[in-house]
């Protein structure tokens, strides 16, 4: 699998209908509408971005899709609060090719740790490093890709927990972590 097919992968994520989910760093919404559909009408996704325009093509992709459990705010995750969610209030969350941009990574995974339910799970997509020997010219620079090691590390000093890996194409590392 060269690219992460998000169909694919929520199999690994076993979402289930009525959950709650934060998705740090939406971007266009892409993972925001897959995770909407996992989660049924019973439940939500909290499309979290920095920048307004994300946030207005995740709108415009759910509208698009008939969606209506998406629910977008304009935040900045490396703020401890900014999601303006509340303490231990969602199921998981979702931080998909984000965290190599992140300059405050331990405060991204601090916020992410104090949303989360007891028992919550944290899924993490990023790029790599181990890639570009491969395939230099795709994705971000070496220097701002975390190793997954690290990305271990990262979380499990935030009180999460590792559960498993699962394939998430061959430029990327796929993390599920628990609290």
């Amino acid at each position: 699998m060269p690219f992460l097919h998000p169909s694919i992968v929520t199999q690994y994520l076993e979402i289930l209908p009525g959950m709650r989910i934060a998705d740090f760093g939406c971007g266009s919404g892409h993972w925001a509408i897959i995770l909407a559909r996992a989660v049924g009408s019973s439940g939500t996704v909290f499309a979290i971005d920095v920048q307004e325009s994300a946030l207005e093509a995740t709108r415009a992709q759910a509208r698009l899709a008939h969606i209506t459990n998406v629910e977008t705010i304009r935040g900045n995750v490396e703020v401890p609060g900014a999601t303006m969610l509340k303490d231990r209030t969602v199921d998981a969350v979702m931080i998909s090719n984000m965290l190599f941009q992140a300059d405050e990574k331990e405060k991204v995974a601090g916020e992410a740790a104090r949303i989360i339910k007891p028992g919550g799970r944290l899924f993490l997509i990023d790029w790599d490093p181990a890639t570009e020997q491969t395939t230099p010219s795709l994705g971000p620079p070496l220097a701002q890709r975390m190793t997954r090691q690290d990305a271990e590390q990262l979380f499990t000093s935030k009180g999460f927990h590792f559960e498993k890996e699962f394939n998430a194409g061959s430029h990327h590392y796929g993390l599920i972590f628990r609290i």
